[in-house]
């Protein structure tokens, strides 16, 4: 009996494709073997169905709620804190909107193929960042190493959102606490920002930079207490302020996460919503205050000379790659929870757009705000603009308490922070959670308790940096767990997916969930574009590195050390599981490499001798 073989996404003639939907997927291996006189026969053969997608392991995997769930979690991890407190400065650094030139060619060259990578790869396999890597297990070491990268952000980035949780309760007052000098955690040279003008500071110093002003004393002595540390080497205890936040903090996220997707997926409604409500409301009321249109202009200001300089380059290549945030494995473990057939592709142009989008729109809420202070203390829009931290929890909390209303307006700015946080690292726990439930089951059976302990594991570690000289372990973790070590992942991961697994095929697989071949543009960018791409980024980052330094104080070497070996803790993971899965092969020196690339659903032809046969494989339903 002839059987007509049909991708899924066609019709057959014989019977609507609907009819097949509940029944279970075989693959049907049909090898050509040339025989003698010149005539070839077919040797038909069905490989079991537990590594093909709708088998019945996949159909029990569970699903977003809805699409909109999926859509808020991409994107609320996408938007993070650093869209608010690094592009724009960046942009206004580099050549204003001279700067979105190279942004947006990076976007569209590298940073959108990488995205829709990502999505496709994981919604096709339905696996977490390492199991998915059944498709060329040599490469699974990567896996490994962006769990664990995703891991170590969660040890310092839930600490940033407990200070957030901390400056959100120390709003609830009549008079924000770093409106004025005299409390007790102020020094001697606190100075009242009313006295403070461009011929006050002298000797060059920016105001961004001096620290004796009341919002730079609450941050630095009243809530990191640096003053009573002398260094990465004299910590202290954690603060227990801190602590209570921290727990807090870890709550929210066990909470959200206990359940999967299904609870997740709910809380996304309002962490990945509210930003932009509130940031909307601080734009409305930024654009009305005096100096705000000195800083806009400043913001846009157009310089192309400054395209001459490769460091505005460099900074637009690693802003796109971390903006997006490709390779944390987090992409990959929410898209595993889609169903077989959603548009991938749509929502990785949706999302990647509408984060690119939010970043260049966050800008006009920043510098709003600091034109107004520039104007307030008579200084250059150059001398108040800075970013991270010293933006969200100096500058700006500072331009914030002159305005009526300033508690308002305060509880608003750090409800923004808190929900840009928690969703980020909601994303990134579940890349571990899914990664690893994904490679173990018995974790998946457990899953709640596995949530747990990755929770308290994250806490536990986080004390550190809640310590006297807790900035200084934040900054060593910042620079080294998820720097040059994320950019070597990700540029594996893009060469084991385009060189080993192949584009061609991984091609025809976005083809079997949505029924059309990506572009040739598409697969020019996965093959050629983005590794390189990747490779410039991981060069430039090498090249451009420095030793530790938080503001003027510089980190022993010991500490640049330590900082290596937690970046060469995850990257090794490539090479030593793919020198282990050789090892554990079995055969000649060609037969165990065939077994290192080729899908695990293939290796029973590795075992057999058949490697050279020519394999044409179908996706029939039986």
């Amino acid at each position: 009996m002839n059987i007509q073989v049909l991708p899924d996404h066609k019709l057959s003639s014989v019977a609507p494709l609907k009819s097949y939907n509940n029944v279970e997927k075989k693959e049907v291996e049909l090898i050509l073997v040339k025989d003698r006189n010149g005539v070839q026969y077919t040797n038909s053969t069905i490989i079991p169905s537990s590594s093909s997608p709708g088998s019945a392991e996949d159909i029990e995997r569970e699903t977003w709620g809805k699409k909109i769930d999926f859509l808020l979690s991409v994107i609320g991890f996408a938007v993070d804190l650093a869209n608010v407190w690094r592009f724009p400065y960046l942009c206004y650094k580099n050549g204003g909107g001279a700067f979105l030139i190279p942004y947006t060619l990076f976007l569209v060259i590298a940073g959108m193929p990488l995205f829709y990578m990502e999505l496709a790869l994981g919604q096709y396999n339905r696996e977490g960042a390492a199991t998915v890597w059944k498709i060329c297990p040599m490469f699974k070491g990567v896996g490994y190493t962006v769990i664990l990268i995703a891991l170590y952000v969660g040890f310092y980035y839930n600490v940033i959102i407990a200070w957030s949780l901390y400056y959100l309760y120390s709003s609830f007052t009549s008079e924000l606490p770093w409106q004025k000098c005299g409390n007790i955690w102020n020094s001697e040279n606190c100075t009242d920002p009313k006295l403070i003008n461009g011929s006050v500071l002298g000797n060059g110093t920016s105001y961004s930079k001096y620290k004796n002003t009341p919002a730079a004393e609450f941050y630095e002595r009243g809530v990191l207490h640096l003053h009573e540390s002398k260094g990465i080497q004299d910590l202290g205890l954690p603060r227990w302020q801190l602590t209570l936040c921290l727990v807090l903090v870890v709550f929210i996220l066990y909470f959200s996460l206990w359940k999967g997707v299904k609870s997740s997926g709910k809380v996304v409604y309002i962490t990945a919503t509210m930003p932009y409500v509130v940031l909307f409301v601080l734009l409305i009321r930024g654009i009305t205050l005096p100096g705000a249109m000195e800083g806009i202009k400043a913001y846009l200001h157009i310089d192309f000379k400054q395209l001459n300089n490769p460091t505005v380059w460099i900074d637009a290549a690693t802003q796109i790659f971390y903006s997006l945030g490709a390779g944390f494995g987090v992409l990959i473990a929410f898209a595993s929870y889609n169903k077989f057939d959603n548009n991938c592709y749509r929502d990785a142009i949706l999302t990647s757009t509408t984060n690119c989008v939010t970043s260049f729109f966050s800008g006009f809420a920043i510098f709003s705000v600091l034109g107004y202070m520039a104007d307030k203390h008579g200084v250059k829009i150059e001398d108040v603009a800075t970013e991270g931290p010293g933006l969200v929890f100096i500058i700006y909390p500072e331009a914030i308490s002159t305005l009526p209303g300033s508690t308002f307006w305060a509880i608003v700015f750090f409800i923004m922070l808190l929900t840009l946080g928690i969703d980020s690292s909601m994303g990134g726990m579940e890349a571990v959670i899914t990664g690893l439930t994904d490679d173990f089951k018995i974790l998946k059976r457990n899953r709640k308790a596995f949530t747990f302990a990755t929770a308290f594991g994250t806490f536990l570690v986080a004390l550190f940096c809640i310590t006297n000289g807790g900035i200084y372990v934040l900054t060593l973790l910042d620079t080294y767990a998820a720097g040059t070590s994320i950019l070597f992942g990700v540029l594996i991961e893009a060469i084991g997916v385009s060189w080993f697994y192949g584009v061609d095929r991984f091609s025809e697989d976005i083809e079997r969930m949505m029924g059309f071949r990506p572009g040739l543009y598409w697969r020019l960018c996965w093959k050629f574009v983005s590794p390189a791409f990747l490779l410039f980024v991981v060069i430039a980052s090498i090249v451009t590195s420095s030793g530790l330094k938080y503001d003027d104080y510089i980190f022993p070497q010991w500490s640049n050390a330590v900082g290596w070996g937690i970046a060469m803790s995850s990257m090794l993971f490539v090479p030593v599981y793919a020198v282990y899965k050789f090892i554990c092969a079995k055969g000649t020196f060609k037969e165990r490499i065939a077994y290192c690339i080729t899908h695990e659903c293939e290796h029973h032809l590795v075992a057999e001798g058949n490697i050279r046969q020519f394999k044409l494989k179908h996706w029939l339903a039986i």
